[in-house]
Formats: structure tokens, C-alpha cells, sequence
């Protein structure tokens, strides 16, 4: 995430954690890897009573530990010629149709070819060129989920935009292909969600250390009696916010390698032909839906996206099977 000024934040242990590592402590409190808390350690950013410490460090009751993230360094992109399915696109902002398997923004192991890089293209004005880390992208969707996604291309367009997100403003409805059949007809999921307290690239519903997240799902279509398509609102924007909260209630996304069913469930729960889940290559997740206030106008602007062909066919044979 970027960090254009720098933080300092500073905790006090309390007797629970008596004995736990400094950087598993501080892991679980920010939004930081344990690997890139284990860095800023390395680099003195970390002390423990204005000392520093390593990373194999015990805390006591009663420590201060203090936590500095220095600011981003320019990440310095290379824009990339990209065929963008472009939505809508005016002097403040871009909306795209995303494809499945493109990445929004450069991480590790994704540098290049991401939708940063083609919007660097396209956009010669986007917000943040020369050392943003985050040029104009003011919310994303998972490499392998579809759909709608609006960027800003100018610095008041970003800032408006990343404050209407912020406070639940902007609207955004999806199209979740699930396992089973949800009870009722429609339903809310009102669960916190935070980093899993071992896989540290996964989220989990969590109580005591979650942030608030709210999902809410109506039933579309039933497909026999082992799928459903759900259409699926969201009020909040957590980290892989649909997929953990649908696992969580016994219906994981069809396809999602993360949260949900295997390979070999298909085999052992279903009748459901090899041809038809070898269809299945991603998540069936697709952002069909995306509202907001322009930020020069006003005026709200709304955008709907067709199912997509790869999660089309899905549906069209499993609606075949008897």
C-alpha cells in the first residue's frame, strides 16, 4: 500500500501477549507481511522502549513498541501499450471492463503487465505519475474476478473518489456463481474480516481483531440443487470481502482456489461432467455493477457489464445438466 509521508505508530503490550515475537506481534496488528515486518526490524525501524531490537525479540507486559514505515520510494513504471476495454472515459476519471487474469496493480512478482501499466499508457494525465505508488487506482478487484472498476486521472478526481469509497458511498453489485443453495432468498453477512491468523496472504472472518465488513446476497437463479448464482451487494471494501464471507457460510465462490471446494470435490459431491468443470479456470466472481458521483459534475454516473464468456459457459452447462 502506498505511503507517500511516512507513519509512526506506537503499541503498548499487554500480559496476553507476554513472550510473543516482535514481528509476529507487529504482523498481526498492521497491514504489513511478517516478511516485511521482519525488514523494517532489520532497518531499525522497530523499537521496543527506544531500543532496537531483532526479530526473534520476546515482548514483556507493559512494552512500548514503537513502529516506524518510512515513506514509499517512486516506483517508477514503464507504460505498457494495452488493449483496455474501455467503459466510459472523460477528463477525471476511466472506467474499465476488467478481464479475468489481469492484475490491477504491480506487486511482487507481477512488475509488468499490469492495468497500472496500461493505464500509464493510455491515461497521459493519471493521478500520481512520478512517484505515487498507487497512480489514480482508488479500489481494485482480485487478479481473477471481472468487471467494473473506475480510475482517477487527475489528483482531485483521486481524492474525491478514494472519500466516497471510504464512507460507503459508491455502489457495487456482482455476480457470484456459489455451491449450494442459501437459505431464504436473500440474506446479509455482517462479519469481521482480517488477515488469517496463520496464512498470512489469506483473510478469515475474525471477531476480535476483524474490521467491519457487510455483504449482502439475493439468490438470481438456482442451477440444480448444488449451485446458485447469487447477485451480491457490498457496503464495505475488505480484502477478498466476498470470497471469505461466503466460504464462511458453507458457500464458497465455484472456481476460487483459496476459500474454496478442490478439484476432487467435484468427483465426490457431484454428477457434473469433467467438460463442464474444465470450463472453470477462475473464481466465478464478476463486477456487474458500479455507481458513483462524479467528481467535477456531481452528477451519478451508473455501469453495468455483461456476464462474461467464460462465466457464461459455465452457467449455460450447468443449466443443461438434468
Amino acid at each position: 500500500m502506498g505511503n507517500e509521508t511516512g507513519t509512526t505508530t506506537s503499541y503498548s503490550v499487554e500480559p496476553v501477549d507476554t513472550d510473543n515475537r516482535i514481528d509476529l506481534y507487529l504482523a498481526e496488528r498492521t497491514e504489513e507481511t511478517r516478511s516485511r515486518i521482519q525488514s523494517l526490524i532489520r532497518e531499525g525501524n522497530v523499537t521496543v522502549n527506544s531500543s532496537k531490537v531483532k526479530t526473534s525479540h520476546k515482548l514483556k507486559a507493559g512494552d512500548t513498541v514503537t513502529l516506524n514505515i518510512p515513506p514509499s520510494e517512486p516506483y517508477l513504471l514503464e507504460p505498457e501499450p494495452m488493449d483496455l476495454p474501455i467503459v466510459y472515459e472523460d477528463s477525471w476519471v476511466i472506467v474499465i471492463d476488467k478481464p479475468p487474469g489481469l492484475v490491477v496493480h504491480p506487486a511482487p512478482g507481477h512488475n509488468r503487465g499490469t492495468l497500472v501499466h496500461g493505464l500509464l499508457y493510455h491515461c497521459k494525465d493519471l493521478a500520481g505519475i512520478g512517484g505515487v505508488l498507487r497512480p489514480g487506482i482508488v479500489h481494485r478487484l482480485d487478479k481473477d474476478t471481472s468487471g467494473l472498476l473506475v480510475a482517477a486521472k487527475n489528483d482531485t478526481a483521486h481524492n474525491f473518489l478514494s472519500g466516497e469509497f471510504k464512507n460507503s458511498k459508491v455502489s457495487k453489485r456482482y455476480l457470484a456463481l456459489v455451491h449450494g443453495i442459501p437459505k431464504g432468498k436473500e440474506g446479509t453477512i455482517d462479519l469481521p474480516i482480517s488477515r488469517h491468523p496463520v496464512k498470512r496472504k489469506e483473510m478469515a472472518v475474525s471477531d476480535s481483531k476483524g474490521k467491519n465488513a457487510l455483504t449482502l446476497w439475493e439468490i438470481k437463479e438456482t442451477l440444480g440443487d448444488k449451485f446458485a448464482l447469487l447477485t451480491v451487494t457490498i457496503k464495505t471494501g475488505r480484502t477478498h470481502q466476498i470470497r471469505v464471507h461466503m466460504s464462511h457460510t458453507g458457500h464458497p465462490i465455484v472456481g476460487d482456489p483459496v476459500y474454496g471446494h478442490k478439484s476432487g470435490w467435484w468427483k465426490k459431491n457431484t454428477n457434473i461432467s469433467k467438460d463442464i468443470y474444465g470450463e472453470i479456470k477462475r473464481q466465478m466472481l464478476h463486477a456487474e455493477y458500479l455507481g458513483f458521483t462524479h467528481p467535477e459534475t456531481k452528477k451519478y454516473m451508473n455501469f453495468s457489464s455483461p456476464v462474461p464468456s467464460d462465466m457464461d459457459i459455465v452457467l449455460k452447462k450447468l443449466k443443461s445438466v438434468k
